[in-house]
């Protein structure tokens, strides 16, 4: 978190928004005594997926241009559906990302203080054990337009609601007998104020730190303020959907001892086409095994990016470009794409991988003779220097290289035609073997005088990649795509009763087990990442290392193939 800079340098090259406007002027008036304190504050629930890197570059990124501090903390207050498998990914998600925390914290590490805060609020006369159902409680509430009804039991006297909350902590009511509810206005037009509950039984679950110890636990609206308090927060910077929870949040810290008063300040949750962002729907993906997990890499969670091929800096430039505002919007998925397409262009060193692999034998080539041909590692980064190619009698071509009865502007091989091979000779089709009518394998001839040289009195227009057979690596290619066909999975056919998953796109995923790539990058390592020239931009698998012959899968296309498909739509 650290930065030499001083506050001014810093700020000269810093992104403006709206709260770091409000982070400069309270530092300017010497509010917060002089200080930036933040924390990013998941639910260990699921696995953090790119809606969270928003908040993580912003919240870490605050703490670090403003030289103060950012803590990571597990809200854990709903132990039936966390889990420490999701505290490990969730830790090893932010470092990924680039970011590391001043502190490490639970909100189950403030259950005691947190149980002292409630009997405060109860001796204040501002908190009551309710015991209406939770239907009743609904039934009580009110609506939108109308006031809600004060709880039968609200007038409690200080005393027996002092018993009944410590009888509820010793476990003598079962789940959803009694809540302890703040007491606050059911007549507000904030519905959050009508008496939220502050507590709530739950019997029978595990924490994944505190065990068994509890069998009541508080609410996120009543832990998030004390918590942030506790920790020194000055900034609490939340999503959107909690800005009508911000009035419960100052009410808490308003009616308990506790000196800091951190401000809660909104902004617009990242909405991103062609996939859902809910942990609830994401989860029904994992259950119900429409993906392969979490880090699925269809899947727009932080591990699955990064299996898929999204590197951090990828990921990072894309929170810059999408900014913070208080407006929501709708983030076009190519934005996500362009980020890592424009990151590997420049960085990704180039190979070549046939993923239709069809024969192609040179007949006039020596038949034993191995050549070693030189290709650049990078054309437009001569830095990264060459490489050699083993090239001999036979090798590969894509299918789609050739065909027998092309279109007018085809530009590859065809019977008779000549094309010439990437860092190699020209070579000319001779003959078409076919079995059942399928093509099979080309009979070729090649120029020796072609090599890095025009043929003379003749042009040549199409350019091929190609692999050695004898040489060459079978290899499996994952060609991943967008996990929905339609950009708003989550509302697209809602009239008709469609669900969300009913627009998942069956070609999400297509597995090669054919390909055949060059010896190079047989030895990549886990994570490494190459443009496979004309095909797009691969990584080698990070989790199937072990298999007997090595995976890659696409990162994104060379181009953005959806285009045509959303302006077809529109």
């Amino acid at each position: 978190m650290s930065d030499d800079r001083t506050l001014e340098e810093a700020s000269a090259d810093r992104p403006k928004n709206f709260i770091r406007q409000i982070i400069e002027a309270d530092l300017a008036a010497g509010h917060k005594n002089g200080k930036v304190a933040t924390r990013f504050p998941p639910e260990p629930n699921g696995y953090l997926h790119i809606g969270h890197a928003k908040s993580i570059c912003l919240n870490f990124g605050v703490a670090r241009d403003y030289h103060g501090t950012c803590n990571l903390r597990f809200d854990d207050t709903n132990p039936s559906k966390e889990d420490q498998e999701f505290v490990d990914a969730i830790r090893r998600d932010v470092r990924w990302i680039g970011f590391d925390w001043s502190a490490l914290h639970f909100a189950s590490d403030y259950f005691e203080k947190l149980y002292d805060y409630a009997v405060e609020l109860i001796r204040g006369g501002k908190a009551f054990v309710c015991d209406l159902s939770a239907d009743e409680v609904r039934e009580y509430r009110g609506t939108l337009t109308e006031p809600g009804r004060n709880s039968p039991w609200r007038e409690r006297s200080v005393e027996e609601n002092l018993d009944l909350f410590a009888r509820m902590r010793a476990g003598e009511f079962i789940d959803g007998a009694c809540t302890l509810r703040a007491k606050i206005d059911m007549a507000s037009p904030n519905i959050n104020l009508r008496d939220p509950a502050l507590y709530r039984i739950r019997h029978g679950v595990h924490h994944h730190r505190t065990g068994t110890a509890w069998v009541i636990y508080p609410t996120y609206d009543y832990t998030h303020p004390i918590s942030d308090a506790l920790e020194g927060i000055t900034h609490s910077l939340c999503t959107l959907e909690f800005e009508a929870h911000r009035p419960l949040y100052d009410w808490v810290l308003d009616n308990i001892t506790i000196a800091c008063h951190p401000q809660q300040i909104e902004f617009s949750r990242l909405n991103l086409q062609y996939t859902v962002m809910s942990k609830r729907r994401l989860t029904r993906l994992v259950d119900e095994g429409l993906v392969e997990g979490w880090d699925d890499p269809r899947m727009p969670t932080i591990a699955g990016l990064r299996r898929r091929g999204y590197t951090p800096a990828s990921i990072r430039e894309f929170c810059a470009r999408i900014g913070v505002t208080k407006a929501e919007n709708l983030v076009e998925m190519e934005l996500l794409e362009s980020c890592i397409r424009e990151e590997l262009n420049a960085s990704a060193p180039r190979r070549m991988a046939v993923l239709h692999p069809l024969r192609v034998v040179i007949e006039n080539y020596p038949q034993e003779q191995v050549e070693m041909l030189e290709a650049a590692n990078h054309p437009q980064d001569l830095a990264q220097g060459t490489r050699q190619l083993p090239f001999a009698r036979e090798i590969y071509i894509e299918a789609g290289d050739f065909m027998e009865q092309p279109p007018k502007g085809f530009k590859r091989l065809v019977p008779g035609g000549e094309v010439r091979l990437r860092y190699g000779y020209v070579i000319r089709c001779d003959e078409v073997i076919k079995e059942h009518g399928e093509v099979i394998e080309l009979r070729c001839s090649y120029d020796p005088a072609t090599l890095g040289a025009d043929p003379l009195g003749r042009k040549v227009k199409g350019v091929i990649h190609w692999v050695s057979a004898r040489h060459g690596v079978a290899a499996e290619v994952r060609l991943y795509d967008r996990l929905f066909t339609h950009p708003l999975p989550d509302t697209a056919g809602r009239d008709e009763g469609k669900d969300f998953t009913d627009f998942i796109n069956p070609d999400s995923l297509r597995t090669l087990t054919r390909s055949i790539i060059e010896p190079a990058l047989a030895q990549a390592g886990a994570g490494e990442s190459f443009q496979f020239e004309r095909e797009g931009y691969f990584v080698r698998d990070e989790t199937l290392l072990a298999l007997p012959r090595p995976i890659f899968n696409r990162v994104v296309t060379l181009r953005d193939t959806w285009a045509k498909v959303a302006g077809r739509r529109e």
